[in-house]
């Protein structure tokens, strides 16, 4: 296979090379506990919107690059509504074909060759594409439990100067901690007047287990520095549907709409559609899904403490991160896991050196099949004595 140097240096997407694959496991009926999805269907509402517009003539042929008014006054209006920002929806706001594309193309758009970028350790793993992509050079913002937020003064202050951008993404993934307002008013008061840029990954925005789930943009003075963007893959069921946003910088937003003009011609119509539909009228779906995730937490975390398996505390999104047992590190752990209970979990290693000792276990599965899953791993506990 020919590959450029730069295409070369950066190594193969975990998801990208597990996603889909057949998976060899024991005896049992296979539970998959790796997905990083909802489990639930789409609202019905939103695929008859999407399905009428398809017919709509105007759908059919290209439209404007940057989006629909109707649909960027729909982030607007939602923004407005939920976090009580204002945006401004020609400056303010950009569309995004899966806000993985947002999120990995962003460093190529606002870094230059050689400057630091500050990664989540541990973060989601394909954000590391995109700073290698940029020829730029990614360190590791270490997050330790059992909250996993950001210690500004417990980095080294030249460090701090030289970083052009930082990756944030709460409630995390893959650890499931989420952040308060203060931990995002820190965080642009550390950086405010420098060079510093930030963007926020709030793909699981909808699950906040203990409180609502806060916008970077909701700090004083965020918006002069850093970006948040958002899915609608999770909250709303959409992940095919591969729609999403980024909201906040002038400056970084208009960077990424001049990258996007340059690598597609704009978003299918109907999905802008569809999605205007469903941020306009689907609030309390979002409800629906925070309650339904909350008690998967609250049931399985109820049942692994019964034989005290050490996990972090989850205080949003829909991912559990476990400990291994002392004779394992994540990858072993997922094999056996595999092998002997036919379970399958993410292990925590793509996620960053510091998920060495962890896996990541999804609770996107019905109730029947979360209780089973859960009877399976109690009947290893011995392991962790």
């Amino acid at each position: 296979m020919e590959l450029s140097n730069r295409l070369a240096q950066i190594p193969d997407s975990y998801f990208g090379k597990t996603m889909g694959r057949k998976v060899e496991h024991g005896p049992l009926p296979l539970i998959n506990m790796a997905v990083g999805i909802p489990d639930g269907d789409t609202p019905k509402g939103i695929l008859d919107e999407f399905s009428n517009a398809l017919y709509k003539p105007e759908n059919q042929k290209y439209v404007a690059f940057h989006g629909k008014d109707q649909f960027k006054q729909a982030i607007v209006d939602f923004y407005e509504r939920h976090y009580q920002v204002s945006l401004d929806k020609e400056d303010e706001v950009c569309i995004l074909y899966g806000t993985k594309n947002g999120l990995v193309n962003l460093p190529q758009c606002i870094v230059n060759p050689g400057e630091t970028v500050l990664l989540p350790d541990p973060g989601y793993a394909d954000y590391l594409a995109g700073v290698l992509l940029a020829d730029a050079k990614p360190q590791s913002l270490v997050l330790e439990p059992p909250r996993y937020l950001p210690k500004w003064d417990q980095i080294n202050k030249e460090t701090l100067e030289n970083t052009r951008l930082v990756y944030l993404t709460y409630p995390n993934n893959p650890t499931g901690s989420a952040a308060s307002q203060k931990v995002f008013d820190d965080t642009i008061a550390q950086f405010k007047g420098s060079k510093t840029r930030i963007v926020h990954d709030f793909a699981y925005s909808a699950f906040g287990f203990e409180h609502d789930n806060p916008s970077i943009l909701q700090s004083e003075g965020a918006k002069d520095l850093a970006i948040e963007i958002y899915s609608l893959s999770k909250g709303f069921n959409m992940s095919g549907f591969r729609v999403g946003f980024a909201v906040g910088n002038k400056e970084m937003i208009q960077a990424l709409k001049k990258f996007q003009s340059h690598t597609h011609a704009g978003m299918f119509g109907a999905l802008q559609d569809a999605a205007t539909y469903a941020l306009n009228n689907y609030d309390d779906f979002l409800q629906q899904q925070n309650t339904t995730f909350k008690r998967r937490r609250d049931q399985f975390t109820a049942k692994l403490d019964e034989e005290n398996l050490p996990y972090e505390p989850m205080t949003g999104g829909i991912f559990l991160w476990l400990k291994t047992p002392p004779d394992f590190d994540g990858e072993s752990f997922e094999k056996y896991l595999l092998k002997e209970l036919s379970i399958l979990v993410a292990p925590g290693i793509p996620f960053g050196e510091h998920g060495r000792n962890y896996v990541r276990i999804s609770l996107a599965l019905d109730d029947d099949q979360l209780m089973e899953a859960t009877e399976r791993l109690l009947s290893i506990s011995h392991l962790y004595q």
